[in-house]
Order: C-alpha cells, then sequence, then structure tokens
C-alpha cells in the first residue's frame, strides 16, 4: 500500500476509533513518515509542533477567547437584547429578528459560535418560551444564527486561515466577511418570519416594549466592542494581534467597571478557561504540522488535488464538490481541525482555477458555519438545546429549514464575489482578481 494511503488511512481509522482529533493527525503524520521517508525523518517531530505554534499571529486566538468568555459572563447579551427589542418593538416575529441581530452583534466580541450560542441562548430561550416559540424551533434559530460569528469579525477560524494560507491580509479578510455574515443573517430570518407569522407566534399585545433610551445607555458600552476592534484595524492604530489586546482590556473594563457583573476572582476563572480551551486548539495545531509537513514531503496534498482535478476541469464543478466536501467535514469536526485538514488538499486547486483566496475563504467559513449546527455534531446546537433541556434529534427539522436558508446565502456568495471582496476592496485592501 502506498505512503499516502496509509497516511490518509490511519487517520480516518484513528477518527473512526474516536480518538481525538489532534491525535488522529498526529498518528496520521508518523504514519506517512515511517512508510514513505528514512526512519531519520522522524527526528522532525519536535521541530514541527514547535514551527507550528510558534507564529506571532496565533497569539491572537486564546486573546480573543478570553474576549468572548469575557462578554459573554459580563451580561452584555442581556443589555442588546433589551435594546433590540425596544428597536424591533411587539410583533409577531419580533424575538426572532432579536435573536438574529443580537447574534450578530456578539460574534463582533467573541469570534467563537459556540460561546456566541451559550450568550444569546441563556437571554433568549425564556423570553421566547413565554412569547409561545416552540423550544426547538428556537434553540435551532439561535443556534444557526450564531453560526455566524465565523464571519463577522474578530473570527478565530478566520485568523487561522490568514496563517494557513500565505500572502493573506487578515484585515481584507475581516472586513470581507462583515456582507455575507449579515447576509447569512437575513437569510435566517426569512423562514423565521414565516413561521412566526403562520403560527401566531408571539402576540404583540402581550409583549412588553422595552424604553429606548435607557436600553440604548445601557447596551453602549458593547455596542462599541466591535466599532473599537474593527475603526482600530481600519485606522491602522493596532494590528489583528494587538486588537485581540485591545478587546480584552476593553472586556475587562465593561464587565468589571461599567456593568459590574465581573470581580477579579471571576477573571482568574475566566483566564483558567480561557487558557484550558486555547491548549486544545494549539494542541491540534501543533499535532496537524506532522500531518502538514508529512503529506507536503511525501506528495499526498497535491496527489489527492491532482485526483480530484481528473475529474473535472471545470471549476465550477469542483468548487462544487470542495463545498460538499467542506459541509460533510463541518458536519463532523470543528472549523480548525477542517482548515489545517483540507486547505492543504483545495490549496493546489485554488491554485489552479485562480481562485481568489479571500473570497475562497469566506465561502469555507460560511461553509464550515452550516455545519456548526447541522447534526450529527452541530456544536452550537448541543449548547442550546443543552440550555433549552430538550434533545437534539427534536431539533432536526427546524434546522434542516435553516440549513437550506444559509445555503441560499452561500450560493449568492459563490455567484456574485463583490458581495465579499467590495468592502475590502473600498477600504483599499488588497483582494486580488475577482
Amino acid at each position: 500500500m502506498s505512503p499516502d494511503l496509509l497516511m490518509i488511512g490511519s487517520f480516518l481509522l484513528a477518527l473512526m476509533l474516536g480518538m481525538p482529533v489532534a491525535i488522529a493527525l498526529g498518528l496520521g503524520g508518523v504514519v506517512g513518515i515511517v512508510a514513505g521517508l528514512p526512519p531519520t525523518m522522524l527526528g522532525t517531530f519536535g521541530t514541527n509542533t514547535y514551527n507550528s505554534v510558534a507564529k506571532y499571529p496565533l497569539i491572537a486566538i486564546p486573546l480573543f477567547i478570553l474576549t468572548g468568555l469575557i462578554f459573554e459572563r459580563a451580561g452584555v447579551a442581556a443589555s442588546l437584547v433589551r435594546f433590540a427589542q425596544a428597536i424591533i418593538g411587539p410583533r409577531h416575529g419580533g424575538l426572532t429578528v432579536v435573536a438574529v441581530l443580537v447574534c450578530l452583534i456578539m460574534g463582533g466580541m467573541s469570534g467563537s459560535g459556540p460561546a456566541d450560542a451559550a450568550a444569546v441562548a441563556m437571554v433568549m430561550l425564556p423570553s421566547m418560551r413565554k412569547a409561545g416559540y416552540p423550544q426547538p424551533f428556537s434553540a435551532s434559530l439561535i443556534a444557526a444564527s450564531s453560526s455566524t460569528a465565523i464571519l463577522i469579525p474578530p473570527s478565530i477560524a478566520l485568523i487561522l486561515y490568514s496563517i494557513v494560507v500565505p500572502g493573506v491580509d487578515l484585515r481584507a479578510l475581516f472586513a470581507a466577511g462583515i456582507f455575507p455574515g449579515i447576509l447569512a443573517g437575513v437569510s435566517l430570518l426569512a423562514p423565521a418570519l414565516y413561521f412566526a407569522k403562520k403560527y401566531r407566534w408571539e402576540d404583540p399585545e402581550a409583549v412588553e416594549r422595552p424604553p429606548f433610551w435607557p436600553s440604548f445607555k445601557a447596551a453602549l458600552p458593547a455596542l462599541f466592542a466591535p466599532v473599537i476592534i474593527l475603526g482600530g484595524l481600519r485606522s491602522g492604530l493596532f494590528t489583528p494581534t494587538e486588537a485581540a489586546v485591545v478587546a480584552v482590556a476593553y472586556g475587562v473594563l465593561v464587565g468589571c467597571v461599567l456593568y459590574r457583573n465581573l470581580s477579579i476572582r471571576n477573571l482568574w476563572s475566566l483566564m483558567t478557561e480561557a487558557a484550558v480551551t486555547s491548549g486544545v486548539v494549539m494542541f491540534i495545531i501543533a499535532l496537524a504540522g506532522i500531518f502538514a509537513w508529512a503529506g507536503t514531503t511525501l506528495g499526498t496534498f497535491q496527489h489527492l488535488a491532482d485526483a480530484l482535478l481528473s475529474l473535472s476541469e471545470n471549476g465550477w464543478v469542483l468548487l462544487g464538490l470542495v463545498m460538499v466536501l467542506v459541509l460533510i467535514a463541518g458536519m463532523l469536526l470543528d472549523a480548525i481541525s477542517i482548515y489545517l485538514i483540507l486547505i492543504p488538499i483545495v490549496l493546489p486547486l485554488m491554485n489552479h482555477f485562480g481562485w481568489n483566496p479571500i473570497w475562497f475563504g469566506i465561502l469555507l467559513a460560511m461553509n464550515i458555519a452550516i455545519g456548526q449546527f447541522t447534526p450529527p455534531v452541530a456544536v452550537n446546537l448541543m449548547v442550546t438545546t443543552r440550555i433549552a433541556n430538550i434533545r437534539l434529534e427534536h431539533t432536526i427539522g427546524w434546522a434542516m429549514v435553516f440549513v437550506a436558508a444559509m445555503a441560499v446565502s452561500l450560493v449568492l456568495v459563490m455567484l456574485v464575489p463583490g458581495i465579499a471582496l467590495w468592502l475590502p476592496d473600498k477600504l483599499g485592501y488588497v483582494v486580488g482578481p475577482w
């Protein structure tokens, strides 16, 4: 059996046996080295794992994870919900608009779908249940809406993509994710509002509208967070990594001084939780370095790309095939693992067909976002169903409705690259041909 097949086969077998993704990646890489390279190449194990994580932009990942945890525990979601309710007012489907809007804003703070889902679900699910919404519907809508955090900057997944794909400007990626993220949110609202009006959920007369100005005043510190992060990046005041430091400092100010929901003891536990989560992410990245080095040295990734090219010379056909492949992967794996596993394979295709790397990165992110609320794994849906105290299988029907809705927005961005590339181009970032 060829080293290529042994490497890929051992990785897939390890996954099917239930091994963690990081261990499966490392094992696959070691098998590839033993099968196709001199045994002395095992001496590169330490160097490759170190080189994988010894990258300055990766510092932003644990800091944005900490930022998300701080804003989640600071009571930001509750203030945003009241403000959104003050804007939308009582109407059939009003709370669905509030849920999507708050998820989009929270995505601009956390960069993480599960963190976004947890923060919004804790506040929105009781209100939606009281207004007559079925819990499976509410849990599915919040899970789907919070998946837009992977598109709305600062996105942890886009940070990783900018590191894995050479020459991609992270600021351009952040700008490119804004309109597709909003489009994805709007696409979810269409079926949500339809069903809310059809089944007469949320009687407008039974809903109290919060006063606008007090709600706005309470939400103002939270609303400033995305403005500070994106404004600082656009003005050149700080780099994306420095933006993560600013976000943490601002989160501490909001949580401890303005909202006063956090204490020093809370901050210590949050830093511990962020360190554990970051350790898991970095462990995956480190062992993925073994897999990536072995696959590149053996030519495995190029062979797989050539095999895909042999299926068709039509770029659109292969793009559709890649999107299906990423969607399936998104149903089973987390975003970080998908980027580390699939990008080395699809990178030759991107270069062959001249796909814009920023546009392609946003397509991947949108596809992975869909996977975050698509069973069987559906990490966002697991979070919201646990908070709603319902079984995940009860949400499958509603989840499929929102999968179809977001798939429409994905197709639109595929067919009209300007949806993603217009803003970074206008902001003066180098985006390439589109």
